[in-house]
């Protein structure tokens, strides 16, 4: 049933990461929520010995057992279990519940009882105690990144599947270590073999090798030759509370909140959400477009000024460079930046993609090229020659987030799929940009951003957007 299984050498055991992670984002909250109870009663009512009116508590007291219920609500609603933390959204959804939950409570327990509790008091302490949780969440999150990428504070992770299976799931889990998934050793499967049975041998060969790499999760691929009752009999090997099994559904570039799983005649089906566009969410991209826009263009005035005497100072032609490219439904528009090339750099391209043998390929990028200024070097590295776009997106020709916008000449390289992405506005940020910006391939740009038009979400924009200002801070060219 199994061939040989590859391994890493194995850890030496210590206190399970999930424990002492958990426990890190104890006091994390505990220090946010009584930073907020006290805070804000310090300020609104002041911290000395006054009453509740209506009630024997005072608000010394009445702050103690509100910080206390809401770390047990944070508690209650699973914030901090394993399977939720570390990535995705999905804890910080659970914190604000459990908030929203309490409060509720505490407001219909305080028209109940008939107390008179402060209404500022009451109504400052949510969003502060909220963000200040969510916040020190965040920087727990990036802890815990930081120490993921060193190879710490992960699931190891024993795949089994078929060889090319196991192979692309290990690359694609190296290239996100955030998602703490190590990969410590792989159990690969006889491909054919979906008809046999799952064997006493091969659950002895199984738990060896759980126990050589020490590994503590077992990951089926999507791929692997293995049928329901075989995927069962692995469960059954491993061990309740300290092995956990995970099965890879066979389905790609569909995000999580498009699947939804429900047990039906004892079947585990997934449904799965055909992408939908509605005004709703139209208007909400728009306004935040418009809103970030033009907030940007505010804060960053001085910036743009600056950047725009040193384009005058590098050399002759425009401060601005207006460049054709391929907009929300195939229609053409003229993308704006500061110029960061010679002028008539445009004339050389094709001569320079000839030389280096790129005429044919679908990006249209010059290794080294010599056209830019040493100014513009320097803005393309922290992505400033691309601030002028914003006036793009305020006119509505593109996004704060979406598809990479490409050249006419580059768009008549897709194919059917391809052209799904210019169902969306193209974006000043995105995928493309927070996962390898230039470096990536055109097939990679093209899954990233088809992945974005199949999954849009407003969290999604927002935590892309954050992750921005990361990337352009990074050395590196950016994908003009």
């Amino acid at each position: 049933m199994t061939r040989p299984t590859t391994i890493r050498p194995a850890r030496t055991s210590t206190r399970p990461w999930q424990s002492r992670y958990a426990l890190l984002l104890l006091v994390a909250d505990v220090v946010a929520v009584f930073i907020a109870v006290y805070g804000i009663q310090g300020l609104w009512v002041g911290l000395h010995q006054t009453e509740v009116a209506g009630s024997p508590l005072s608000y010394e007291l009445f702050s103690a057992v509100l910080g206390l219920a809401w770390v047990g609500a944070l508690t209650l609603f699973n914030t901090r279990a394993p399977r939720v933390v570390g990535y995705g959204a999905i804890e910080y959804r659970l914190v604000i519940s459990a908030s929203l939950h309490l409060f509720g409570l505490v407001a219909i327990a305080n028209y109940l009882a008939d107390t008179e509790l402060s209404r500022g008091y009451f109504l400052l302490t949510l969003p502060l105690g909220t963000a200040l949780v969510v916040g020190g969440r965040l920087l727990c999150r990036w802890w815990l990144r930081a120490e993921r990428r060193r190879g710490r504070m992960s699931a190891r992770v024993l795949l089994v599947g078929d060889r090319d299976e196991c192979a692309r799931a290990i690359s694609e889990l190296e290239r996100q270590p955030g998602s703490g998934l190590r990969v410590v050793g792989t159990h690969v499967t006889d491909v054919g073999d979906s008809d046999g049975e799952w064997s006493e041998t091969d659950t002895r060969r199984l738990r060896d090798s759980l126990a050589t790499v020490d590994a503590d999760t077992v990951l089926v691929s999507g791929g692997a030759a293995l049928g329901a009752h075989q995927i069962r009999r692995i469960g059954w090997s491993l061990e309740p509370g300290r092995q956990h099994l995970v099965v890879a559904v066979d389905l790609v570039d569909v995000a999580g909140p498009r699947m939804h799983t429900r047990p039906v005649a004892g079947l585990p089906l997934v449904h799965v959400e055909t992408p939908r566009y509605s005004h709703r969410q139209f208007l909400l991209k728009r306004g935040m477009d418009i809103i970030g826009a033009g907030v940007i263009l505010l804060l960053l005035s001085p910036v743009l000024a600056t950047v725009a005497a040193l384009v005058r100072l590098s050399g002759p032609g425009p401060i601005l460079y207006r460049q054709r490219r391929i907009g929300q439904g195939g229609v053409p528009f003229d993308m704006v930046k500061f110029r960061s090339m010679v002028d008539g750099a445009d004339a050389r391209l094709g001569a320079l993609l000839e030389a280096q043998g790129r005429a044919d390929q679908p990006l249209f990028k010059v290794a080294d090229d010599p056209r830019i200024t040493p100014v513009g070097r320097i803005l393309r590295k922290y992505s400033l020659d691309e601030l002028p776009q914003l006036w793009n997106v305020l006119c509505g020709q593109m996004s704060l987030v979406g598809p990479r916008p490409q050249r006419e000449a580059e768009v008549a390289f897709y194919d059917d799929a391809a052209r799904r992405r210019l169902i969306v506005r193209p974006g000043m940020s995105g995928l493309w940009q927070v996962s390898g910006r230039s470096a990536l391939s055109w097939d990679d740009a093209i899954r990233l951003d088809l992945f974005y038009v199949e999954n849009w979400s407003l969290v999604g924009d927002i935590q892309i957007l954050a992750r921005t200002f990361k990337a352009v801070l990074s050395p590196g060219d950016s994908a003009h």
